[in-house]
């Protein structure tokens, strides 16, 4: 149980929404991706057991009243919440940072984007801006009004930069780790990592180093020291280190289709899950299921094949042949490059059927050319009416047999 002596409770603000899209870079909408950070963060440290609230889950307009009203409701005007409100910037920069209300000091602030940092993102700096018509107020709205809880405005990076936006895209959830691990760490209680990024421990034997060990587990060092909290390269003997899952994400992961006989704890059985996780993962508040329904199942029942490169292949001739992207080759390899050399062996992810959860600035023309279909066998796999996507929306991108 934690402390609430020291934490009473934590609010995620999704900055903009609705008929306000924040920062605009052609389709991407600041919006969008204040969201899509904002509900993974929730959901994480309600699944954790933290008091916590978010200003708004869908896409709709608040003005600046309404959500600074939104955050004191959530818990009171207590110093003793924490308030994380999640932007990106605009205007031809690059990397993150963090604005901290005049009331409080920066150790929040540096915590948040030191561990922001880690993930990779570049880091600009964290600082305070005072209101120029009264130095004494903060600059900003909801630092400004937000009584004496402790808030801090987060900007993931510059959405018209397209390497932050690809970046922030693509590593949300390591993102929105980073944001809770800083808040928890600030507050002395205890993170606990995401649980489908560790599924195993390894033992420190005589002569391992923290190289030696991620090569043979195929990660690097840098996610080693990361997953255990480790701020130098020594280890000792019998130490337990937590490695990396090769476990898909549940967000794109594989679907199953109901046939007759099948029970939920059947199929959690064949899948090596629970009946909670399958509830869990697919909404469902009964065990009752119907033939022909489209189940979510969590990734690590895929299974890989491998691929010997021969002459002429590339990526892009291997990954057509083999109905998957060259995304997906580089990402299962490991591959920093389209590099390949005739006799190296790729491992192949295997053509299970699979979902994909729309991301910001996403089209159907976009995803149909991510998973080599096309947008009228999207259409039909999903029953869409038009071709209108919602971020966070679950397409299935291959047909179940």
């Amino acid at each position: 149980m934690y402390d609430m002596r020291k934490l009473t409770g934590i609010v995620i603000d999704a900055g903009h929404g609705g008929s306000d899209p924040g920062a605009v870079s052609g389709t991407n909408l600041e919006k969008d991706y204040t969201l899509l950070i904002s509900k993974y963060i929730y959901d994480r440290l309600k699944e954790m057991g933290i008091p916590v609230y978010i200003t708004r889950d869908k896409d709709i307009t608040l003005n600046p009243t309404d959500r600074v009203n939104e955050v004191l409701k959530a818990f009171g005007n207590n110093k003793d919440v924490v308030v994380i409100s999640n932007h990106l910037n605009a205007g031809g920069g690059e990397g993150a940072e963090v604005i901290y209300a005049l009331r409080n000091n920066s150790i929040l602030a540096n915590n948040i984007l030191n561990n922001i940092g880690d993930t990779g993102q570049k880091t600009r700096k964290t600082y305070q801006r005072r209101l120029p018509t009264d130095s004494s107020k903060d600059y900003y709205y909801m630092l400004r009004n937000t009584g004496v809880t402790e808030p801090v405005i987060v900007e993931y990076g510059f959405i018209d930069n397209d390497k932050d936006r690809k970046f922030v895209e693509e590593n949300y959830k390591e993102l929105g780790e980073a944001v809770i691990k800083a808040v928890l760490e600030y507050k002395g209680l205890p993170y606990v990592p995401k649980k489908e990024l560790v599924t195993n421990t390894y033992t420190v034997k005589k002569g391992d180093t923290l190289y030696s060990i991620a090569k043979d587990l195929n990660t690097t060092v840098d996610e080693l020291k990361k997953l255990n909290n480790l701020s130098t390269n020594l280890l000792t003997v019998g130490q337990v280190l937590n490695i990396p899952s090769t476990v898909m994400s549940i967000e794109e992961g594989s679907v199953y289709k109901v046939k007759s006989g099948d029970t939920l704890y059947k199929i959690a059985l064949e899948y090596n899950t629970t009946v909670d996780e399958l509830k869990k993962l697919n909404g469902l508040t009964s065990n009752v299921l119907t033939i022909g329904q489209l189940l979510k199942v969590p990734g690590s029942s895929l299974q890989t094949k491998e691929y010997i490169v021969k002459k002429g292949d590339t990526l892009y001739s291997i990954a057509s042949e083999l109905n998957t992207t060259v995304d997906e080759l580089k990402k299962a390899n490991n591959l920093t490059s389209n590099m390949i050399s005739i006799g190296q062996k790729l491992i192949v992810p295997n053509e299970l059927e699979t979902i994909y959860t729309v991301k910001p600035g996403d089209n159907l023309y976009q995803i149909a050319r991510k998973f080599n279909t096309t947008v009228d066998k999207l259409i039909t796999l999903n029953n869409l009416k038009n071709t209108t996507l919602s971020v966070g929306q679950i397409l299935i991108v291959r047909e179940v047999s």
